[in-house]
C-alpha cells in the first residue's frame, strides 16, 4: 500500500489517501487539496469539487448543498 497523509500546521491529520501498490498517486490532486486547505485558512470559505486556485470558494452552509 502507498499512503499520503496531510497534516495541518497544528499537527492534526486532515487528509489521508491509501492506494494499492498497483495504483499511482495523483500529485496534482494532492497539491490541489493542500492549496484548498490554505485557501480555507485565509478566507474561511470551502472549495467545491474540481476547484483550482484562482476560482472563488463557497460559503460553508448546509443550506447551500446542491446549489451552485
Amino acid at each position: 500500500m502507498r499512503a499520503t497523509i496531510i497534516m495541518n500546521p497544528e499537527g492534526m491529520i486532515v487528509t489521508k489517501f491509501v492506494n494499492p501498490l498497483e495504483i499511482g498517486r495523483n500529485v496534482y490532486e494532492i497539491l490541489r487539496i493542500i492549496e484548498g486547505m490554505q485557501y480555507n485558512r485565509r478566507t474561511g470559505k470551502g472549495v467545491p469539487a474540481n476547484w483550482v486556485p484562482g476560482q472563488p470558494g463557497i460559503i460553508k452552509d448546509p443550506k447551500n448543498i446542491g446549489k451552485i
